[in-house]
């Protein structure tokens, strides 16, 4: 009797000791945050590689078609022009004496013209008098012709005169038309953005192949739209009349919207690793654009499709192989899921979730793995 209470109290002893050590080396709870899977709107989006800017819907960067030394400079940076305002001048001393020249060659070739003319109606007319004269035998034919030879050499010598008259004018229109390459004028109404170059300086046009600053250049800041960089990869998904919502660094909190105007036709490779279409958007309001300045850096976001009241999670709570870990129980399982449209934000389940259900958001945590027990912060706003 007394050995079988012994063996008893021994067998009690090892499975209290076998319960502590399971006790003790038990897998503990994993702390996790959980997200409850709930309804709301899910947009497709896509953004720009890097950073866009600001862009004039006209800009013009100037120069004259030759080169010279600027003897009249009739704005300052920062003011505004009006279209076919002359902006800028250089000397041009040795055009304004030959255009004198042409001007006189005209005036002289213009007088010959009338002098010669002159001569040639008289001619005629006596001509035409020496025919009448010949009809009733008063002259000799003889007379009559010669005449006719003189009425047609002075009407010749007119047609010379005037086509002398002609080169003159014209070869004042070229020496006007020279004149004017050396004057700039404001093709449109805008701002003077930057000035190269100061009274009595030369400037000179940019040769072919090598870029040189512009003499003006001049900006209608009162047009305004973004030009932004999209991944090459994103351009067959992108069409005008996207809705876009344009955020710049300057102006922190404040969203613009606007739309796709244009793809360009071409990739841009900056790099062999960054490969870009441009696009570019249109302000929708173009009013509060107003005031923004050219150049300013911008982010944007084309919105591709928008699903309202779906069923959504948080994307960052997405595994790989598109599945999720659900908490039942306490215990972790996983679930695969079938997914809709999605951003960096939210993505739309379209299968394997209910709403209502809590799934972890907190996958980067040490065992965190289906079948893991688990268990969630208290939360601190909770009274």
């Amino acid at each position: 009797m007394k050995t079988l209470r012994r063996i008893l109290l021994l067998a009690l002893l090892a499975g209290l000791i076998a319960a502590g050590i399971w006790w003790f080396t038990r897998p503990k709870p994993v702390e996790v945050l959980l997200h409850e899977v709930a309804r709301g709107t899910v947009e497709a989006t896509l953004t720009n590689t890097r950073a866009g800017e600001v862009e004039a819907c006209q800009r013009a960067k100037m120069a004259t078609i030759a080169g010279g030394r600027i003897e009249w400079l009739g704005v300052k940076e920062g003011d505004r022009v009006e279209a076919g305002q002359v902006l800028m001048r250089l000397w041009h001393g040795d055009l304004d004496a030959r255009l004198a020249v042409n001007r006189a060659q005209l005036a002289t070739a213009q007088q010959r013209a009338r002098e010669a003319c002159t001569v040639a109606d008289n001619a005629e007319r006596e001509a035409a008098r020496q025919t009448a004269l010949a009809g009733r035998g008063f002259v000799s034919t003889s007379a009559e012709e010669k005449a006719r030879t003189e009425a047609h050499a002075r009407r010749t010598a007119c047609d010379t005169a005037r086509a002398d008259t002609d080169t003159a004018a014209a070869q004042l229109a070229a020496t006007t038309t020279e004149r004017q390459r050396l004057v700039l004028v404001a093709p449109f109404a805008g701002t003077v953005a930057k000035i190269s170059g100061e009274l009595g300086e030369i400037s000179t046009p940019s040769p072919p192949g090598v870029p040189t600053p512009p003499a003006i250049d001049l900006i209608d800041n009162a047009c305004l739209y973004v030009k932004a960089p999209m991944d090459e990869i994103d351009a067959p998904r992108i069409e005008p009349g996207l809705p876009v919502r344009i955020t710049l660094e300057a102006i922190p909190g404040k969203v613009f919207e606007g739309r796709v105007r244009r793809i360009a036709p071409y990739i841009t490779a900056v790099e062999k690793q960054a490969r870009t279409v441009a696009v570019d958007v249109d302000f929708v309001a173009p009013d509060e654009a107003r005031g923004l300045l050219v150049g300013y850096s911008t982010d944007v976001e084309i919105v591709l499709a928008t699903r309202a009241d779906t069923l959504r999670i948080p994307t960052a709570a997405l595994r790989e192989g598109g599945t999720v870990l659900v908490a039942e129980g306490g215990v972790l399982a996983e679930r695969r899921l079938k997914t809709g449209i999605a951003n960096w934000e939210y993505t739309e389940v379209l299968e394997g979730l209910a709403a209502g259900e809590r799934i972890v958001t907190s996958l980067e945590r040490e065992g965190v793995v289906a079948g893991a027990a688990v268990t969630v912060p208290p939360d601190p706003a909770a009274p």
